[in-house]
């Protein structure tokens, strides 16, 4: 609910602050007092198109702010959750300001916003219904959503979209196994070569390192065994070892006669005689250690270098060649199965599909009946407009399919009887326009519940018994919500809880706008003014009594 719009600086309006209450609120004054600019100004706080030039001439800038009511499961709390902005516990506060530079900022409940978050705010918080209405039930493009409001499809709505997700993605799934099954195919003959290859190979985690260094070890060996050869010579036999021993034999034999002073030559020499022994054992087990069969370093070498060439080939570490193995062997086993999966995802695809047609044909259905009870609902409506020749009907066509089903449903109707059916917003007059939208507005009151709704001039061309019944059917919707409806009709103003006049002043020069709120004295005054003229008959202040029942 509006609760509050304060303008400043807004075209003809210094500064006004508009409070507004439950019920119906009349907006009414002499033309070009400035009615319209408080629509303006509001559908620009909301961010909606308009006037492309709204700063009051000579000032820097020029701001609106509303504020609205909002109840805890006002669908405005969701909007503001999708967009990261805070809520509010009771009220929602809108600012937006215009340099005179036409730079426009906006805020929602004090956080900087995009004029697209205000719009997106405004189809939850505002209808505005009129001659000019591009955005409510003249759009075709909501048509179809009213219909399943009026009709209460939210259950059917949920199952054919659900039945629709599942069929993209079963549609989805098929593609992609078709798609990969036909590039399976174009790579088969590789595939199925680089497996065997892998297969015939098999190498082994850590292979490539154990090779390469039994390889280094070999090669080492060819160079340095000739030399540990000559060593060994050199220590064993008629070597150190030997001639070592000769002399520990002669000295042996000299020990006794040489008064002890042979006894550490002997030591030494035992010592080192067991330490030449050890070194000969060593460098003989070394030897044995460098023994290899040439064929064995071919072997090795071969093998080393199939392994690094492979890995090459399909560009991985040679340690990866095992996992490479098994995700080609994945992908044959896939290509041998890809036809029976294709056929289950087939299958998927075709059961979906029937389960969307078969909601969305239940959807339509409904649709169908409801959109007979809406013709009858908006009939009985315009016969007390004075409409009861005029033909309102629902149109159902074959659209595109998607997640809402396959119908495209628009509002069409008939002025005259024989005449042709076309879009409400081309076929009917203004004055006719105003009783259509205002007839289909009371049958989808239900359907189009919590917001403000503006009615702009829509009794324009009506009077009498029609204003009355225009004004009473307002009045109606206005029960338990909020309806703003700028007027002409005495009848229609006299039926407001609020009554609010526009006054239009020159002071020093200069135009300005403003809204007043009439006590019951002023409202019976105003009244009498809009039935009367500016000379406001005795009979015309009766008249203006009686409309008020007072």
């Amino acid at each position: 609910m509006l609760r509050t719009l304060d303008i400043r600086d807004i075209l003809i309006i210094d500064h006004l602050s508009l409070d507004l209450g439950e019920g119906l609120n009349v907006l009414t004054g002499e033309t070009g007092a400035g009615k319209s600019i408080l629509l303006d100004s509001l559908g620009f706080v909301l961010g909606w198109r308009g006037r492309a030039e709204l700063v009051r001439q000579g000032a820097d800038q020029g701001e609106v702010t509303a504020v609205f009511d909002l109840a805890p499961d006002h669908p405005a709390r969701a909007v503001l959750r999708e967009a990261g902005l805070p809520e509010p516990e009771e009220q929602l506060v809108l600012r937006r300001t215009n340099s005179a530079s036409g730079r426009k900022s906006a805020w929602i409940n004090g956080r900087p916003a995009t004029g697209e978050q205000l719009r997106a705010l405004s189809d939850t918080l505002v209808e505005l219904h009129g001659q000019h209405d591009d955005r409510g039930l003249l759009n075709p493009r909501g048509h179809r959503a009213l219909l399943d409001a009026f009709a209460g499809h939210d259950a059917l709505l949920g199952k054919t979209q659900a039945s629709w997700r599942a069929l993209a993605e079963a549609e989805k799934a098929r593609a992609a196994q078709a798609s990969a099954l036909a590039a399976a195919r174009d790579e088969e003959e590789f595939i199925r070569h680089t497996v065997a290859e892998l297969d015939k190979l098999d190498p082994q985690p850590g292979e490539e390192a154990d090779l390469d260094a039994r390889r280094r070890m070999m090669q080492g060996a060819a160079r340095i065994g000739e030399d540990i050869s000559r060593a060994a010579q050199a220590l064993g036999g008629d070597g150190a070892e030997g001639r070592a021993g000769d002399a520990l034999r002669w000295l042996e034999d000299a020990a006794p006669d040489a008064g002890g002073t042979l006894d550490v030559p002997l030591a030494a020499l035992a010592r080192a005689l067991s330490e030449l022994a050890e070194a000969s054992d060593g460098v003989e087990r070394a030897l044995d250690a460098l023994q290899f069969n040439p064929h064995e370093l071919e072997a090795c070498e071969e093998r080393l270098f199939a392994i690094r060439a492979l890995a090459r080939k399909h560009q991985v570490a040679p340690d990866e060649l095992g996992g490479f193995a098994a995700e080609m062997r994945t992908r044959l086993a896939a290509l041998d199965q890809g036809d029976a999966a294709l056929r289950a995802a087939e299958e998927s695809a075709r059961a979906a599909r029937d389960a969307y047609d078969k909601a969305a044909a239940t959807l339509g259905a409904s649709r169908t009946r409801a959109a007979q009870a809406l013709d009858a609902a908006v009939a009985a409506e315009l016969a007390p407009l004075k409409m009861e020749r005029s033909v309102f009907s629902t149109q159902i066509d074959t659209g595109p399919e998607g997640p809402e089903g396959t119908d495209a449903v628009q509002f069409v109707v008939a002025t005259n009887p024989g005449a042709p059916a076309g879009p409400i917003g081309k076929i009917a007059s203004g004055g006719e326009l105003s009783r259509f939208l205002l007839a289909l507005k009371v049958c989808l009151a239900r359907a189009t519940g919590g917001v403000t709704m503006i009615f702009d001039e829509i009794d324009r061309g009506v009077g009498g018994a029609t204003a009355d019944a225009v004004g009473r059917r307002l009045a109606a919707l206005a029960e338990g919500g909020q309806v703003l409806v700028v007027t002409h009709s005495p009848q229609v103003a006299a039926l407001g809880a609020t009554h609010l006049r526009v006054e239009k002043s020159v002071t020093q020069g200069q135009t300005l706008s403003t809204v007043v709120p009439l006590d019951a004295t002023e409202r019976e005054t105003e009244i009498a003014r809009m039935l009367a003229g500016d000379t406001i008959t005795p009979e015309a202040r009766a008249a203006a009594k009686s409309l008020l029942g007072s």
